[in-house]
């Protein structure tokens, strides 16, 4: 049987390839709310910092936090249709089902934008615990994990930020962060995830009972 019976999945940067949207929108964020103002050229720094560090160097009190994050939800929602899987997405989670691994998203962003980017992959998820706090992550975590009666132990998080590993240790949870999305690898490396991803192959490998096989030319109408 698979080493995990159920993964959760964060949504942008980890599923949704979402970064060139937020970089987009990045500068009318900080001119909105009037935080401290970040170059152009300082932006990709920002990706070698924590949540917390993110909203230091901005100046983010805590009071304002569920409006910002209430307005990029919106403004997320307006833009799915521009927004994309990364690609392999659809057979991730086609072979994790076929593998008998629950999937569930957990998300800081809106359901419906969630739904609206994954479109017909959506049928391939097992449950939604969308509009998570930022750093409330990890009680969405065990909620899932007790609507599905699996263990922590036999659960994992994956996600793309320093925070969904920190998520997944509070929730005691094994925790994957994948090297494609927002965080730098070395940044996610450093935070000590019990895996760091390289592809989005590697996630159903690393996943998989050490007898099963890639379901190789199984198109998505059945588990071969």
């Amino acid at each position: 049987m698979p080493r995990y019976r159920l993964a959760i999945f964060d949504f942008d940067g980890t599923l949704a390839d979402s970064l060139p949207w937020f970089r987009s929108s990045f500068q009318d964020m900080i001119t909105r709310f009037d935080l401290a103002p970040v170059g152009d050229d300082e932006i990709e720094g920002l990706r070698g910092m924590s949540a917390r560090q993110i909203m230091a160097r901005l100046n983010v009190p805590m009071w304002r936090l569920p409006a910002i994050v209430s307005d990029m939800r919106k403004r997320k929602l307006a833009a799915a249709g521009e927004i994309s899987l990364f690609d392999g997405v659809a057979t991730l989670l086609f072979d994790l089902q076929c593998l008998g691994v629950h999937t569930a998203i957990v998300s800081s962003d809106g359901e419906a934008s969630v739904r609206r980017v994954l479109g017909p992959t959506a049928d391939l998820i097992s449950r939604f615990d969308c509009g998570a706090a930022i750093f409330g992550k990890h009680r969405k975590f065990r909620r899932v994990a007790r609507h599905f009666g699996t263990r922590p132990a036999d659960t994992i998080c994956i996600g793309d930020e320093i925070r969904d590993i920190e998520a997944a240790r509070a929730a005691g949870m094994d925790s994957g962060a994948v090297a494609w999305g927002y965080a730098f690898p070395a940044v996610l490396q450093a935070a000590e995830p019990t895996h760091l991803f390289n592809s989005i192959a590697e996630i159903t490998q690393r996943l998989a009972p050490p007898a099963a096989t890639a379901r190789d030319n199984h198109g998505p109408s059945g588990c071969g």
